[in-house]
C-alpha cells in the first residue's frame, strides 16, 4: 500500500476532464480499518495452523454428545469454542506452529492486500472516492480464516477506460504478489502423503502446474506449507473474481471492452458454465463446493451494472492489458478446486 499515485500503471491517462480530490481517510477510519486487519491476521494465523500442522489432527474436545436435537443448540457452539482453545493450546505448546500460522496469515494477506490498493490506488487516480480495504475475519476454523477484503467506491466512474483500470488495477496486483509466493510454496512441498479415504484435496491451479513442471517438482499427493496454501487460495479468489459477471473484477473488465449487451450475455454464459462444473463436481470429486460459486455468480447477476459516464472504447493499450487480464484468468482458475476422495 505503500505506492504512491506518481507510480501507478502507464496505461492510466490523464483524465479529459477536470480532476476531483477525493477524501481522505479519517483517523477514525484508519483504526476501523486496522483493527478489522489485525482481527483478520488473529483468524487466519489459527486457520493456518489447522492447514499446515499435522500434530493438531485428532484434538477432539470431551464433550458428551447430547442425546435430542434441542442439545446441540448449546452442544455445536461449546465442541467449536474448546476446539478452538485445544488448537490455541497446542500451538502455544509448540511454538513452530505459531510460526507456520503467522507465515500463512502474512502470505495470504499480503496478496489481499495488494489486490485492494490496486483497486483504492487506480480510484484515487481518476478522483473516484473509495474506502480503505474492509478485511473480513472469519471464525478461526473457516479454511482461510476470512471471507476476503473488499474496497467499496462512494462515487460514479468515470468512464470506461477508468472502470477497467479500476477492475483490472487489483486482480493483476495481487496476481504478481501471488506469483513469488506460489513459487516458495512449490518449493517447500514436502513428501508426498498416501491417499486417505474421506481425504479433502486441494486441486493445483494451472499456475501450480506450470511452475511445478519447470521445477522438476511432484504435485500429486504432496504436503503443502504455508506458503503452498496461501498461494492457492489468493489465485483462487482471483479466478473467482476474475469471472465475466455483475460487478466482480472481471464484469467490470467485460464491461468496459465490450459494453452493455456482451457483458450480460457473458455474465449469463458464465453462469451456466460454472452450474455445470458444480454439477460435474459434485458427481466427478465428490465436492460441493461449485455450489457456492453458482449461488454467488446467481447474486450477482441480479446486481445491475451502473454505466459509466464516459462511454468511449478502451484504446489498445488496454486491450493489450485486457489479454494479459485473460491470461491471468487462465492460470488461476481452476474447474474443480476440491476433491473429497
Amino acid at each position: 500500500m505503500s505506492e504512491t499515485i506518481r507510480n501507478a500503471p502507464l496505461f492510466i491517462d490523464a483524465p479529459p476532464y477536470p480532476a476531483r480530490r477525493t477524501a481522505r481517510p479519517t483517523a477514525r477510519e484508519w483504526r476501523r480499518h486496522t483493527m478489522l486487519f489485525l482481527l483478520t491476521m488473529v483468524t487466519a494465523t489459527i486457520a493456518g495452523i489447522t492447514l499446515v500442522s499435522t500434530s493438531a489432527d485428532g484434538l477432539e474436545p470431551n464433550i458428551a454428545e447430547p442425546t435430542n436435537w434441542l442439545g446441540y443448540i448449546f452442544y455445536v457452539p461449546e465442541y467449536y469454542v474448546k476446539q478452538v482453545g485445544l488448537i490455541i493450546s497446542q500451538a502455544v505448546a509448540h511454538p513452530s506452529l505459531i510460526a507456520q500460522g503467522v507465515t500463512f496469515a502474512g502470505a495470504l494477506l499480503a496478496i489481499l492486500t495488494a489486490h485492494e490498493a490496486g483497486h483504492y490506488i487506480a480510484c484515487r487516480r481518476y478522483g473516484v472516492d473509495a474506502t480503505l480495504p474492509f478485511f473480513i475475519p472469519a471464525p478461526p476454523l473457516f479454511i482461510a480464516g476470512t471471507f476476503g477484503a473488499f474496497i467499496k467506491i462512494k462515487s460514479p466512474i468515470p468512464s470506461r477506460r477508468a472502470l477497467f483500470d479500476i477492475g483490472v488495477a487489483g486482480p493483476l496486483a495481487g496476481f504478481v504478489v501471488a506469483l513469488p509466493i506460489a513459487l516458495l510454496g512449490i518449493l517447500t512441498l514436502q513428501a508426498p502423503l498416501p491417499p486417505t479415504e474421506g481425504a479433502i484435496i486441494l486441486n493445483d491451479p494451472p499456475l501450480f502446474r506450470l511452475m511445478a513442471s519447470a521445477l522438476g517438482v511432484e504435485l500429486v499427493n504432496a504436503q503443502g506449507g504455508p506458503f503452498h496454501f496461501a498461494a492457492w487460495i489468493g489465485l483462487l479468489v482471483t479466478g473467482l473474481n476474475l469471472m465475466p459477471v455483475g460487478q466482480l473484477d472481471g464484469g467490470h473488465a467485460t464491461y468496459a471492452v465490450f459494453g452493455t449487451h456482451a457483458h450480460k450475455r457473458l455474465g449469463q454464459a458464465a453462469f451456466v458454465a460454472v452450474a455445470t462444473l458444480a454439477v460435474l463436481g459434485w458427481l466427478w470429486h465428490s465436492s460441493p463446493s461449485g455450489f457456492l460459486y453458482t449461488v454467488l455468480l446467481a447474486v450477482m447477476l441480479r446486481v445491475r451494472h451502473p454505466q459509466a459516464e464516459d462511454d468511449r472504447p478502451l484504446d489498445r493499450a488496454r486491450l493489450i492489458v485486457a489479454l494479459i487480464t485473460l491470461l491471468v484468468f487462465a492460470l488461476s482458475f481452476t474447474p474443480f478446486p476440491v476433491s473429497i476422495t
